[in-house]
């Protein structure tokens, strides 16, 4: 953390006493995505088909954690410009004026190069490359690339946050599984609709950012029909862990109910066009869509952890 920064608006020779406190770095790494990312992870982790050190298993995912965080705060100093003009990203640390975009920068740099050197030290070196190419695809592919260009950018760049059980998985193995993938395809197809749902409440708010998401420029219509389609995809695709054997009967009821309901939201959104309850569906679909994932993933690491648990138990 720095003292003396410059000027944020780049008047040369003028400097400004930082205000960045501690609860803004924290800011910067995103706490809320951070926090998901190490429930994916930690998911990847345990479908392994070996155990792991628990000493290791903990600083693989405080490594992955801290990864996560450094693409936080590199996404924030990026889009620092974006970010002041939408209103639930304004009050951020560095458009509300408490921290220089350099900070950010540097912060980020250093806990990228922290993070994957800590999981290449302590698990392996395929893992640290994956944790590596997570970092560069959500700051450079989607944060400095696709989010600015296309409709499509939550879509491709959705596949940053669904690499975490992936990189999981190739801590404890070294490889990657079928079983790590099936986990990461099931978050890239659960992205679109979750953020799209989002983008429909909030499509003025990123047509004034200059940010093309899909309802700003195809049209509600054309998203409310693709959300449809994406939660047909997932609502099968949630079932795949017990289909693969990764998860068990209980699970695979879960996931198809789970899905069903899923289905509902979604149809809600397509058929509700007018009227007060077309914000309210479109809300009630973004957050059911964090108890979906929630919920699928915690089924399966719960049955992983109790069966590690029986297994030591009987010796």
């Amino acid at each position: 953390m720095s003292l003396i920064s410059e000027n944020d608006l780049g008047v040369v020779g003028s400097f400004q006493v930082s205000v960045a406190r501690p609860s803004d770095y924290v800011a910067l790494l995103k706490p809320r995505v951070m926090s998901l990312v190490i429930f994916t992870a930690l998911t990847g982790l345990l479908i392994a088909p070996q155990h792991v050190n628990p000493i290791v298993g903990f600083a693989s995912l405080l490594a992955i954690a801290v990864g996560a965080g450094a693409s936080g705060a590199l996404n924030m100093w990026y889009d620092a410009d974006i970010d002041a003009l939408m209103r639930r990203t304004q009050k951020r640390p560095i458009p509300a004026g408490r921290m220089h975009r350099d900070d950010a920068l540097g912060f980020g740099l250093v806990l990228s190069v922290l993070s994957v050197m800590i999981l290449g030290i302590v698990a392996n070196w395929l893992a640290a490359a994956l944790l590596a190419f997570t970092i560069f695809f959500y700051v450079i592919v989607y944060t400095m690339w696709l989010k600015r260009l296309t409709p499509q950018n939550i879509v491709i760049g959705g596949a940053a946050g669904a690499l975490p059980p992936i990189v999981g998985y190739a801590a404890v193995t070294g490889e990657i599984g079928l079983a790590s993938i099936a986990l990461f395809a099931i978050i890239f197809v659960w992205t679109p609709p979750h953020f799209w749902a989002l983008a429909l409440v909030k499509s003025d708010e990123y047509g004034r950012a200059g940010i093309p998401m899909l309802p700003n420029v195809k049209g509600p219509d054309r998203t409310r029909r693709d959300i449809l389609l994406y939660a047909l995809v997932l609502a099968p695709l949630g079932m795949v862990p017990w289909f693969m054997g990764t998860a068990s009967l209980a699970y695979g009821i879960i996931a198809s109910a789970l899905g069903v309901v899923m289905l509902v939201f979604a149809a809600r959104v397509f058929y509700i066009r007018t009227g007060p309850r077309v914000g309210r569906c479109a809300m009630q679909l973004f957050g059911f869509s964090i108890l979906y994932l929630f919920l699928l993933f915690a089924v399966i690491a719960g049955e992983r952890m109790l069966a590690m648990l029986v297994s030591i138990l009987a010796g």
